[in-house]
């Protein structure tokens, strides 16, 4: 690897995250100054963002900064997550079986339904009384 930047995007719920990979000691940043166990706080959602990485062994050869935006931190981890793993493939071709295997390529397309009218939500109804 040369000191290229290769890049992914990601969309999960209404997140978008776009992330630039590069070779290096495995610094993650994210919206240009924090870390991203300081930015996403809890572990799981850490290490469900950083699968792509796990999978290929790449976690301590890899540099990664993260623009982020859109939704709450599960979206976001899963967002980051689909552009880490479409970044990897840019970057190495053969990677995409293993990444595919795994499941990593595999946009999640489930988003919030819409809440209809004269109902509290999508699909909850309010109480009926007979009488």
């Amino acid at each position: 690897m040369n000191n290229n930047f290769y890049n992914g995007v990601g969309r999960r719920k209404s997140s978008v995250a776009r992330v630039y990979l590069s070779d290096g000691q495995g610094t993650h940043t994210v919206n240009k100054n924090s870390n991203i166990k300081e930015y996403l706080k809890r572990d799981s959602l850490v290490i469900h963002a950083l699968e792509p990485l796990t999978v290929l062994n790449l976690n301590d050869k890899i540099d990664l900064k993260i623009n982020v935006s859109g939704g709450g931190l599960t979206g976001q981890a899963g967002a980051i997550r689909l552009g880490i793993a479409r970044a990897l493939i840019e970057l190495n071709e053969d990677f995409k079986l293993q990444l595919r295997n795994r499941g990593l390529l595999t946009r999640d397309s489930r988003v919030v339904e819409r809440k209809k009218y004269g109902q509290p939500g999508a699909r909850k109804k309010f109480q009926f009384s007979k009488r």
